[in-house]
């Protein structure tokens, strides 16, 4: 606060604004919308390749093959 004294009041008036204007940019946000922020998200995300498509999941052929080969046992059990 000493050298705020001591300078002129428009140096100071000068030096609060360049000071409140510094502070303000911090805060700006670089998107207007929510849509444009997770459209860039996505997009960044892409391109470190997050979303390539993985290797093809045999999951759901092993389960229909495991309940086919349950009703096959069951009907051959039950005839």
């Amino acid at each position: 606060m000493e050298s705020i004294r001591r300078q002129n009041p428009q140096a100071a008036l000068m030096s609060l604004e360049a000071a409140a204007a510094s502070a303000r940019s911090g805060f700006a946000c670089l998107f207007s919308t929510a849509d444009e922020y997770e459209s860039a998200l996505i997009n960044e995300r892409r391109a470190q390749g997050r979303y390539a498509q993985s290797r093809r999941s045999y999951w759901p052929l092993a389960m229909f093959v495991g309940c086919a080969l349950v009703v096959a046992g069951t009907v051959l059990l039950l005839v």
